[in-house]
């Protein structure tokens, strides 16, 4: 069966994908960077789309006529420079049931989010929950899924970030740590994706996709640590303010490109509990399925993932270490331009001089703010590694004594050229 897969190279959406190609289907997966798809998962086909740009039934039509079933897994927390939550999770799926109703009433297989009418009006939930209803009613088949926090042998967004919290010295910071979670295993959602493809889930299901435990975070959490090998640890339980401070500077990153989940949707969500709340009409048991242990216990924890956990929260700090030390560099020279120059005076005349430290500390300055906003991080910190070493070989060239300079000036750079290098191999997200 030809199918065509939303989503497909993220941290659920792989898991369906490789559990699909293994039951013999031909899959289609869209991605905004299917080049890099394609390297991880050659067998696949790819083709480069953005849900935000598909919502019109036209845009829609040569991809759905080409396949049997369409499966959505696709979705964002919170509006940022790359994800607009309106257009990808419900004007795009507006014109895709439409357009599969005018290709004969393609089925369409949805991974939602757990249902919570008190927090519907949050836009990640608010629109989540209009495309459900529009499905419903659009005429097509359906079959609705909704996880509860998925598990897996990878992770990401907020299994990641319980994954670094567990990781922590000494004690274990937790803001909410007696609210209830609820658990499923990402190989249970791909399965229940194939299921409900196969035609083996009845039409018009809507279940919830949860193992019926009930854990506190801070059980969660402590479960993670002992995954990782490491003894059981303090819980301290975060003060209100201070997870208010997080989730502000949190939700400034999401504005400069960084989908952390500590932002506002993730903590509201949390605070009310990860857990599948009683509902009436078309809602439909789930299945047995694992429970947390068990499913950390499918894939036992390596080395590799212990360092993952421990540089989870690292790498913010090393991204904004980074940034305050050019921003620094820069800035500070601009307290007294014309000392700072004198360096370059024996080698051109004081004018010049003036300007070319003018010039690095722009330099400077613009590559510690650039750092800080995600679709230009990579480049700046390629950048920050070239005007270093050329500022190491300037210095080395014009003024070899500055090796010498007790606060070793020069000496200093040295430390840092790692420590941009850890920044750029932990960039990635997925």
């Amino acid at each position: 069966m030809k199918i065509l897969l939303l989503g497909a190279n993220g941290f659920i959406g792989s898991s369906i994908l490789m559990r699909l190609m293994s039951a013999g289907h031909e899959v289609t997966g869209l991605s905004r960077n299917p080049d890099r798809a394609a390297l991880r998962w050659p067998a696949a086909r790819w083709l480069k789309r953005d849900l935000a740009t598909l919502t019109g039934i036209a845009d829609w039509q040569e991809l759905v006529e080409d396949h049997a079933v369409i499966v959505n897994c696709a979705g964002a927390l919170q509006d940022g420079p790359a994800d607009d939550l309106a257009a990808t999770q419900e004007r795009s799926m507006r014109a895709l049931y439409e357009s599969a109703l005018l290709a004969g009433g393609k089925r369409i297989v949805q991974i939602s989010a757990p249902a919570v009418p008190k927090l519907d009006y949050l836009p990640f939930l608010a629109t989540k929950r209009r495309a459900d209803d529009a499905l419903k009613s659009s005429g097509v088949e359906y079959v609705i899924l909704r996880p509860a926090l998925v598990l897996g042998r990878n992770a990401h967004g907020g299994s990641a970030l319980i994954r670094a919290l567990a990781s922590a010295p000494f004690v274990l910071p937790l803001i909410h740590a007696d609210s209830l979670v609820q658990t499923v295993a990402v190989d249970d959602v791909a399965q229940q994706v194939l299921e409900a493809v196969e035609g083996n889930i009845t039409s018009g299901a809507d279940v919830d996709l949860a193992a019926s435990e009930r854990l506190t975070l801070a059980q969660l959490v402590q479960l993670h640590r002992q995954w990782l090998g490491l003894p059981s640890a303090t819980v301290f339980r975060v003060p209100s303010s201070i997870g208010r401070v997080c989730t502000l500077l949190a939700d400034l990153a999401g504005r400069l490109g960084w989908r952390s989940p500590l932002r506002s949707t993730a903590m509201v969500v949390m605070e009310q509990g990860v857990i599948s709340q009683p509902r009436t009409g078309d809602a439909t048991a789930g299945p047995t399925l694992q429970t947390a242990r068990q499913a950390l216990d499918a894939h036992p924890a390596g080395v590799q993932d212990l360092w993952f956990a421990r540089l989870y929260l690292l790498k913010p700090v090393v991204i904004a270490s980074l940034s305050a030390f050019w921003l620094l560099s820069g800035l500070i020279p601009l307290l007294d331009a014309s000392r700072a120059a004198a360096h370059f005076l024996p080698f051109m005349t004081p004018s010049t001089s003036i300007a070319l430290t003018l010039a690095t500390c722009a330099v400077d300055i613009a590559l510690g703010l650039l750092v800080l906003v995600r679709p230009f991080t990579r480049n700046a910190l390629i950048g920050m590694l070239a005007v270093a070493l050329s500022y190491l070989l300037g210095g080395t060239l014009l003024q070899p004594d500055l090796w010498l300079d007790p606060l070793g000036p020069l000496v200093k750079v040295l430390p840092f050229l790692p420590l941009c290098l850890v920044a750029l191999a932990t960039l990635d997200e997925r």
